[in-house]
């Protein structure tokens, strides 16, 4: 019996274990990541770019509905 609840605590620790690094993911890790991709997925969508001062510019992209927004992206050349 002892050897039942033994495993059945370390199931628990587990479980737990893997519930607080699925959260720490999810509020701290992914949000970076996600603006991340959606950054780089506008500056590789731009129609124009302005205000150049050799490590970023000013370009509008067209979003999903259609219409043109603003987004500061690294300087291409």
């Amino acid at each position: 019996m002892k050897e039942a609840s033994g495993e059945l605590s370390m199931t628990a620790i587990t479980v737990v274990a893997i519930a607080a690094i699925g959260v720490v993911f999810t509020t701290l890790i992914w949000p970076s990541i996600k603006s991340n991709i959606e950054r780089n997925t506008h500056c590789s969508q731009t129609i124009s770019c302005t205000n150049c001062n050799g490590t970023t510019c000013d370009c509008i992209y067209v979003d999903e509905d259609g219409a043109n927004q603003t987004e500061t992206c690294p300087d291409k050349e």
